[in-house]
């Protein structure tokens, strides 16, 4: 097992992931830029959140690289399952900023053109830590429980992810409030799921969103397949 994992970090040449590396970071640097041109241009922080919301997408990817850099964490068993609820819980984060595209409106001072690219760019970025997120976390996974079908792994994934971005969204918590309170979570949660109008919304919402996103991360995971 130990050298199954520690061949994790060949499976990518190291030219290719420090090149990713160094593109993802500048996409960042440019959506930060962006927020900071436009405080300065209208005076106003009126996306200052996204900046915050980014930071919470980055965490996922930050705790899967950590776990790949330490197999001796996935070999036990608990220190494994304590990592991966952990990322489990915040994962979310980085497809729940693809609903930052609510946020697309005429805001007078800004031309309309500039805050498409603005959202549209944190959502980009969001999509795409999720997505190696999900792809080093797969790997990792099926090491220690061979799939026959990938989608095993990945579609119940998605599906929490999208009740995740649902929660987020209209119940208005975060992956924090899951770890600080955690009761108020369970009880807000089961209480707007009982009502027959958010219960729609829900299934809906995570029916639409899951299948979506599965098919976000298959493209963009196979599209690399077809570079080589």
């Amino acid at each position: 097992m130990k050298n199954a994992v520690l061949s994790l970090k060949s499976q990518i040449p190291r030219v290719l992931k420090s090149e990713l590396h160094r593109w993802l970071a500048a996409s960042i640097l440019f959506s930060v830029l962006m927020v900071m041109a436009r405080i300065v241009y209208t005076g106003k922080l009126t996306f200052i959140f996204f900046v915050w919301n980014l930071f919470l997408a980055y965490v996922p990817y930050f705790i899967s690289s950590w776990l790949q850099r330490h197999p001796a964490w996935i070999e036990q068993r608990w220190k494994f399952a304590l990592v991966f609820i952990t990322w489990l819980l915040f994962v979310p984060n980085s497809f729940y900023i693809i609903t930052d595209l609510f946020h697309i409106s005429v805001y007078y001072g800004m031309p309309l053109w500039f805050d498409v690219a603005l959202i549209f760019s944190f959502a980009w970025n969001g999509l795409v830590l999720g997505v190696l997120s999900v792809r080093q976390m797969e790997r990792i996974f099926l090491l220690k429980f061979p799939f026959r079908n990938e989608l095993y792994f990945i579609y119940p994934i998605m599906v929490l992810n999208a009740f995740g971005v649902f929660i987020g969204r209209y119940i208005r918590f975060n992956s924090w409030d899951a770890i600080t309170s955690p009761f108020n979570v369970v009880i807000d949660t089961m209480y707007v799921m009982s009502n027959p109008m958010y219960f729609k919304i829900a299934c809906g919402m995570v029916a639409c969103y899951s299948v979506l996103m599965t098919f976000m991360y298959l493209v963009l995971k196979k599209m690399r397949s077809l570079s080589h």
